[in-house]
């Protein structure tokens, strides 16, 4: 008979996680795949497997070409549901107890210079009327404030209509934090706002979002800001697999480290729970600032 690939304990362990963790759905959903995955590949399943069926269930993920990341979280998922298991006494042991975190190897975050960023916005702002005033405000917004697309593209209207030096982002967990604005970015919503209200129908209601759009979610979506982007970048001379919204977050964070900002706050300001995350980014800072040192060092140089 097939396995069941939701059991009842997988079940108590994802409602665990939404209860007393406040898990995201997004970060439910993508648990409850990783246990499925374990209940069909460990041999016996995730309550009766052993140390060796988990390690080889574990081991079989880089075969199947799941990138790191997602080995990574696989990991995190098993591990967690065991020492769950270990607290309701399901189990008297912890099979995953001696798997590894995958080797990560250099997978540091693309990024762009600040000279690439300045052409990505030139080149935004070639774009007829609305739609350019719009895509300028997208990267000044993304490359100010450091905001994941989701929060980006999720922005309401009344957010920005005081012309705030802040915004008051919901992220990850439902957690609340600030997201600094600088003078450029407040003058490139203050002109998309002109621009978007005057495209509004007579006595249509405003739409509550920033950025509106014909979708299903009523605001643009993260695909097509993605396109939108590919764009700029062909018209900045930029090889567009190197730009994507994501990437400007980690300009964003980047740019702050190289420029001598403290870690803990560019943690703060990305909104990341744990600082190893944020640390991703320190690795891309410093490569570029061992390069300076050893272009412009003159005891560096080659005689």
């Amino acid at each position: 008979a097939p396995k069941r690939m939701s059991t009842p304990q997988v079940e108590a362990f994802l409602e665990m996680m939404a209860v007393e963790r406040d898990a995201s759905p997004h970060t439910l959903s993508a648990y409850g795949r990783d246990l499925a995955d374990a209940e069909a590949g460990i041999a016996g399943g995730l309550m009766r497997g052993d140390e060796a069926g988990v390690e080889a269930w574990y081991a079989d993920l880089g075969r199947r070409g799941l990138s790191s990341a997602t080995q990574a979280r696989r990991r995190s998922a098993v591990r967690q549901f065991y020492r769950f298991a270990l607290g309701e006494g399901w189990r008297a042991d912890d099979p995953s107890r001696r798997l590894d975190a995958p080797k990560q190897g250099r997978s540091l975050p693309r990024t762009l210079s600040g000279e690439e960023v300045e052409r990505l916005l030139a080149a935004a702002a070639t774009r007829d009327g609305a739609a350019g005033l719009r895509m300028v405000a997208l990267v000044e917004l993304a490359y100010a404030s450091g905001l994941r697309v989701s929060e980006l593209l999720g922005l309401k209207v009344e957010a920005v209509r005081r012309d705030p030096a802040f915004l008051i982002v919901r992220g990850k967990g439902g957690k609340e934090r600030l997201a600094p604005l600088n003078a450029s970015a407040r003058e490139a919503v203050k002109a998309w706002l002109i621009a978007r209200d005057a495209a509004r129908p007579g006595k249509a209601p405003d739409s509550p979002w920033l950025f509106p759009s014909a979708s299903a979610r009523g605001h643009l979506t993260p695909r097509r800001f993605a396109q939108l982007l590919d764009q700029a970048a062909v018209d900045a001379g930029i090889d567009p697999a190197r730009v994507s919204p994501h990437v400007l977050r980690h300009a964003f964070a980047t740019h702050l480290l190289e420029g001598g900002a403290d870690l803990r706050v560019v943690q703060t300001l990305l909104g990341h729970a744990d600082i190893a995350t944020t640390q991703i980014y320190t690795h891309v800072a410093t490569d570029r600032l061992a390069q300076v040192v050893r272009d412009k060092h003159p005891l560096a140089r080659d005689e």
